[in-house]
Formats: structure tokens, sequence, C-alpha cells
């Protein structure tokens, strides 16, 4: 009996896409609705993403247009992502606000590819996490003589290229962003 690794492959492929959406959330100098799209407000007595109360659109590179439906409620979406620290400046006129997003310089810059480093490393602990599930999984069912010792080495090796290709994903993911970044 081989061992299946297929619910280990769909963690992992979560990994990567959560960190890709981590990347898309953080300024990069560009306007980007996406990074939006952790910030939510009180609105009705629920707590509401922004796109759910208004429309986003990108004015220009530099520049978000964010229109909601309910005008009395513009104060709230300009107090939420005040609230949110992203490093966005904001101006308010009749028909909504306008996100705008500040130039980087290369100190900020550098201070972004810090943050970048933090969350791939976040995500590495996660891969290593699973990957020692998956091998005390794998020696349990040596133990409990279901596996033998060649089919435990072979798994073994499996996991490790499992984890090699993910590792290279992830870096691969990281060095696109940093390069993004950088210029």
């Amino acid at each position: 009996m081989q061992y299946n690794f297929s619910n280990f492959k769909t963690e992992i492929k979560k990994v990567e896409e959560f960190l890709s959406k981590e990347y898309n959330q953080l300024n990069v100098g560009r306007a980007s609705p996406m990074i939006l799209d952790n910030i939510s407000l009180e609105i009705y007595g629920a707590y509401q993403p922004i796109k759910n109360v208004a429309s986003i659109s990108i004015e220009d590179s530099k520049t978000l247009r964010i229109a909601p439906w309910d005008k009395t409620q513009l104060k709230v979406i300009e107090k939420a992502i005040l609230a949110s620290n992203i490093g966005l400046s904001l101006a308010t006129d009749e028909s909504g606000l306008r996100v705008i997003f500040p130039q980087l310089t290369t100190e900020t810059r550098q201070k972004l590819v810090k943050v970048l480093k933090e969350k791939l490393e976040e995500q590495r602990i996660t891969v290593r996490r699973e990957r020692e599930r998956i091998w005390d999984d794998v020696q349990k069912l040596e133990k409990e003589g279901k596996i033998t010792k060649d089919e435990k080495f072979k798994a073994k090796e499996d996991l490790q290229k499992i984890i090699d290709e993910v590792n290279k994903n992830l870096e691969s993911i990281f060095e696109k962003k940093e390069k993004e970044v950088m210029n």
C-alpha cells in the first residue's frame, strides 16, 4: 500500500494561494482593489467588506475610486480604511472617496521586502508543520503494520519531493513580488 498524499497536496496548494493573496493585498505603489479586501466595516449591524457596500474602480495607476451605494456610509468607509493603517491617503468628494497610493521610497520598498520575507517564512513554517504531521502519520502506519519499512521510506522520498516543489513555488511567488516592489 502506498501512502496517499492527495489531501496533503490540496492543503499545500492552499498555502501557495494564501501567500499569493497576502502579497496581492500589499501596497506596492500601484492602485489595486485587492488591498481593500481585508477591510470590513460595521454597516446595518453587521460587518461587511467594502466591496459589498460600494463599487470600487481604478481611476489611474495611483488612485482607486470608492462610490458607496448608500452615501450616508461614506464616513464609515473612510474611518475603516484609515483604521486599517495600510498607508493610503484618502480624499472625499460628493460622489465618494479617492484612495491614493503614495509613491514608494527606497526605504519603504526595503521595508516592504522585509514584510514579504516575513510572510514567506510564515508559510514555510506552515509547510513544515504539515510535513511533520504527514511524517508522523506515515510512521504510525508503519508501527501499525499497515505499510512496510520500504513503503515508509518511499513515502518519505515522495514527501520530500512535494516539499521541495512547494518551497520552490513559494520562493518563485516571493521573487516575482520582490521584483515588482523594487522596480
